[in-house]
């Protein structure tokens, strides 16, 4: 009996430790406080702190696969990776695939934001045609007709870091963010010199989607994300680099 429960010890913990690890996607268009990139690979960050604790919770390896933002549905369709965190499904209008959403997980703001000496709050419709900061490959549904009538240009950076830093320095008057980049960037600064929302231009909830392959653990990812997200932890994450997620936005919702 002794030689066959320890037979059957040896096999489960050979077959856990065979089990596949869990493919996150990450775009290279994050930034800090989502992602910290070093020499290609992430380090450190919101995102990659809460997937780290989920393949940890669910019994697996993490396995990160950095890419541009353009090729990541691409690579969920052909199953080069299993998971996307910080997606909504209004951003794949067009997803093909099979795959099961998490709850939302957080909630966003894209801003629009301006220098320190602009007016706390402006309308997009009524500024005069120039250059609008926009990250590469990003879309933009509430300032996208003022960019098809040319009314308004997108100078497109790498990441959403790159983008304010170049309005920092005065490459344009405005630039979109989310809050987290946003307050992220602005804690190197003084008060005088932060960057600041002037419109909030889109409000929506984000999670993470999952490929629904018999090989991927599917349900194990989605109680799991649903108990770190009941339990604080995801919350507590977020604190940990920005402190706590205001409720309010202090500019006027124009969109």
């Amino acid at each position: 009996m002794r030689c066959a429960l320890g037979a059957l010890l040896w096999i489960s913990l050979n077959v856990a430790a065979a089990e596949a690890p869990l493919r996150f996607v990450v775009p290279d268009s994050w930034a800090m406080p989502m992602v910290q990139l070093d020499h290609g690979r992430p380090t450190q960050g919101i995102l990659f702190d809460v997937m780290l604790s989920l393949a940890t919770q669910v019994g697996v390896p993490a396995e990160f696969h950095v890419m541009p933002r353009a090729r990541v549905q691409n690579a969920m369709e052909h199953g080069e990776v299993d998971v996307r965190c910080y997606a909504a499904p209004s951003w794949l209008p067009n997803q093909s695939g099979d795959y099961i959403w998490s709850i939302p997980l957080w909630h966003q703001h894209d801003m629009l934001i301006g220098l320190p000496e602009s007016p706390d709050s402006i309308a997009p419709d009524n500024l005069p045609r120039q250059p609008v900061g926009t990250v590469l490959s990003y879309s933009y549904p509430t300032l996208q007709p003022l960019f098809d009538t040319d009314r308004l240009n997108r100078e497109d950076a790498r990441n959403q870091e790159q983008v304010l830093e170049k309005l920092h320095a005065g490459r344009y008057r405005y630039a979109v963010s989310n809050q987290w980049t946003l307050d992220w960037f602005n804690q190197r600064l003084l008060p005088d010199r932060q960057l600041k929302p002037v419109a909030v231009l889109q409000e929506q909830n984000v999670g993470c989607y999952v490929r629904n392959d018999p090989k991927v653990p599917v349900q194990r990812i989605l109680h799991t994300l649903l108990r770190m997200k009941m339990s604080g932890e995801i919350d507590d994450i977020v604190s940990l680099y920005i402190g706590n997620e205001s409720s309010n936005v202090a500019v006027s919702k124009l969109y």
